[in-house]
C-alpha cells in the first residue's frame, strides 16, 4: 500500500480500497493466514477503517476466535454507534458462544436503530425460540417476513415456531411457501412431510416426498428420509451426502444447539464411562475422535492423547474443530472407509452420537476391532430401540435406535468384550428425552 506517498523502489502503490479487495479475495479463496495479514496492515494504515475490522471479524469468528471478533466488532460500534449491521452481527459471535441473552440485547438494538432490519429481526426469532419464548418468536418472524417476503429461510424458521407452538395448518403454509422461493430447500420438504406424519397425515407427507422425488429425482438423501418418515425399507446406513448437509448447515451453532437447548450429555457420559477403563492421564495414547463434529470430546480426551486425530464427514464441522487447538490431525472421511485403512493404529476408538447414523452395525465394529491395537477400547453412544424391537429402526427423525441385544451380539461377533453398557438419557428430542447406551467395549486378545 502506498497511499501516504511512502512507497520503496518496486513496491506496488495500492489504495485501501483496492487492498481490501485483495484482501476479501484472499478470504473468499480460503487464503485466511494472507487475508488476516493484509486485514491487518490495513487496520494499521486506517485505524478507523470499518470495513477492514468488519471482515477481519468475521474471519476471526469462522476460526472460532470468537473472543477477538467481538472485541473487532465493539470497535466498530464505538466508531459508528448507530451502525444497525455491527450490532446484528455482535449477536451473532454472542449467540455462537452461547450467550444468547447478550446477543438477544444486540438484535433488540440493532431493530431499535432500523425497524425493518430483517436479518436482526430473523436471528432475535432465532434465540426468543431457543429461549422458548415460541409466541414472541412468531411475531418477530413474520415480521421479518413483511420486512423480506422473498427470503425462503424466514419461511421456514416460521414454519418451525407454528409447529412449536402447535399450529399445524399455518407451519405447513410456511414450509410450502418456503419451497416455493427456493424448489431444493430440503431441510423445507423434511419438516412439511414430518409435520404431515405428527398430524396423522401420512397421505399427504407421501404426496410431499413423490413430489420432492420429481424435483430431485434419484436424491439418496430423499430416498433416506423417506424411509425414515414412512417406515419403508432402511438402507444399511444414512448416505454421506445426508450427513455432511445435516451437519455443515448446523455447524455455527452446533454447540450451543446441543448443549444447551438439547441438554445434550452423550460427550460427558461416554467420557466418564470410558475413563473407568483407562490408566491415569499420561498423553500416550493413540486415540481416535470418531465423528468428532465441532471437537466437544477433544479437550476432555486430550489429557490421555499422545496423538489426537478426528475424523468426520462435514468440513463445516472440522473447521470448527481445528479452531480448538486440540487435535493433532482431522481428517474428512466417512467413518468406516477411514477405520479400514488404519489397520491397527489406535489405543482409542471414542465415538459419541455417531454410530446412530448407521443401522447395520456389523461393518463399523468389524472396522473398528481392525484399527484398534491388542487390547484396544471402542466407546460409543448408541439410542436405545423399543423394548419389542429386535432389529435396528430407523425413525422419523433421521436417527437409528438399536436394540441391547442386537448391539451386544454383533459386538461380540466383531471380537470384543464389553467393559460396561448402561442406559442413560443423553440428550432431549421436542422437548422428550431419548435414551441411549453408553458402551465401552475391548477388544479381545487373538
Amino acid at each position: 500500500m502506498a497511499n501516504n506517498g511512502n512507497t520503496e523502489p518496486g513496491q506496488v502503490a495500492l489504495t485501501i480500497d483496492e487492498a481490501l479487495e485483495i484482501g476479501l479475495n484472499l478470504h473468499r479463496n480460503g487464503q485466511l493466514t494472507q487475508a488476516e495479514m493484509l486485514y491487518g496492515r490495513l487496520i494499521e494504515a486506517a485505524p478507523e477503517n470499518l470495513n477492514a475490522l468488519h471482515y477481519l471479524g468475521l474471519l476471526c469468528h469462522q476460526q472460532n476466535r470468537s473472543n477477538e471478533a467481538v472485541e473487532l466488532i465493539k470497535r466498530i460500534i464505538t466508531l459508528a454507534p448507530e451502525n444497525a449491521d455491527a450490532h446484528n452481527n455482535l449477536g451473532n459471535v454472542l449467540e455462537g458462544i452461547g450467550k444468547a441473552g447478550q446477543a438477544e440485547e444486540c438484535y433488540r438494538k440493532a431493530i431499535s436503530l432500523f425497524p425493518d432490519h430483517g436479518p436482526a429481526l430473523n436471528n432475535l426469532g432465532v434465540v426468543l425460540m431457543a429461549r422458548n419464548k415460541v409466541a414472541e418468536a412468531v411475531e418477530t418472524y413474520q415480521n421479518a417476513i413483511r420486512v423480506a417476503p422473498y427470503s425462503a429461510d424466514f419461511h421456514y424458521n416460521l414454519g418451525n415456531a407454528l409447529v412449536k407452538s402447535g399450529d399445524a395448518d399455518g407451519a405447513i403454509a410456511s414450509y410450502q411457501r418456503a419451497i416455493t422461493l427456493k424448489p431444493d430447500y430440503a431441510l423445507a420438504w423434511q419438516r412439511l412431510a414430518m409435520t404431515f406424519i405428527s398430524a396423522d397425515r401420512k397421505k399427504e407427507a407421501e404426496a410431499v416426498f413423490e413430489k420432492w422425488l420429481t424435483v430431485d429425482p434419484g436424491n439418496p438423501t430423499v430416498l433416506y428420509l423417506q424411509a425414515a418418515c414412512l417406515g419403508n425399507a432402511p438402507p444399511d446406513r444414512a448416505p454421506n451426502q445426508y450427513v455432511q448437509q445435516v451437519f455443515d448447515d448446523m455447524a455455527d451453532s452446533f454447540d450451543t444447539h446441543l448443549v444447551e437447548r438439547l441438554e445434550y450429555r452423550a460427550p460427558d457420559l461416554l467420557m466418564e464411562a470410558l475413563a473407568q477403563a483407562l490408566p491415569q492421564p499420561a498423553a500416550v495414547l493413540a486415540i481416535l475422535d470418531a465423528g468428532c463434529g465441532t471437537g466437544l470430546c477433544g479437550p476432555p480426551l486430550r489429557p490421555y492423547a499422545g496423538e489426537l486425530t478426528g475424523v468426520d464427514l462435514s468440513p463445516g464441522m472440522l473447521a470448527k474443530a481445528k479452531g480448538r487447538n486440540v487435535y493433532d490431525n482431522l481428517e474428512t472421511a466417512e467413518l468406516t472407509e477411514f477405520l479400514d485403512q488404519h489397520d491397527h493404529a489406535f489405543d482409542v476408538i471414542f465415538s459419541a452420537d455417531t454410530l446412530c447414523y448407521f443401522g447395520t452395525l456389523a461393518h463399523v465394529f468389524d472396522a473398528s476391532a481392525n484399527a484398534l491395537k491388542p487390547d484396544g477400547l471402542f466407546a460409543f453412544t448408541l439410542e436405545e430401540a423399543e423394548k419389542t424391537d429386535v432389529n435396528p429402526r430407523l425413525n422419523s427423525h433421521g436417527r437409528y435406535s438399536h436394540p441391547r441385544s442386537y448391539a451386544t451380539k454383533t459386538l461380540a461377533d466383531a471380537g470384543f468384550d464389553v467393559v460396561s453398557m448402561a442406559s442413560k438419557v443423553l440428550r432431549k428430542e421436542e422437548g422428550r428425552p431419548v435414551s441411549g447406551f453408553v458402551v465401552v467395549a475391548r477388544k479381545k486378545q487373538r
